[in-house]
């Protein structure tokens, strides 16, 4: 996953799924053994690292309710070393990355969401 073709296929495909809010499609990306950091979890859960896929959908699950206008635009795709970063706009115009680790198999092992300011709260 280190080819700029390949890291911008997977980013289409995975804010297709967001956008879609097809909460398996996304789940689809990810390992069963993920671990996932956001700060945005830390608020609304209790704690900034989600380990495992059943963990992660509830999570997500919740999230895609909550908030039914939820939709990303892609800002650019960086390519790292079995890794890519997205950059992209959520609906509210907030700026997010998240950077997605593969693991030997394709799938996301690792992934980090990181949050600029809400421009709402701002």
């Amino acid at each position: 996953m280190t080819d700029d073709r390949t890291a911008h296929a997977f980013a289409a495909d995975w804010i297709a799924a967001w956008n879609a809010h097809d909460i398996e499609r996304i789940l689809g990306h990810y390992s069963g053994e993920i671990v996932f950091h956001s700060p945005l979890a830390a608020k609304r859960v209790g704690t900034g690292r989600i380990v495992g896929l059943d963990a992660l959908r509830s999570y997500w699950s919740r999230g895609l309710r909550a908030q039914p206008d939820l939709h990303f635009r892609v800002a650019e795709v960086l390519v790292g070393h079995d890794c890519v970063t997205i950059r992209y706009r959520n609906h509210r115009g907030q700026s997010v990355a998240e950077t997605c680790e593969f693991d030997a198999c394709g799938k996301v092992g690792r992934a980090y969401a990181c949050y600029a300011e809400d421009r709402e709260k701002a």
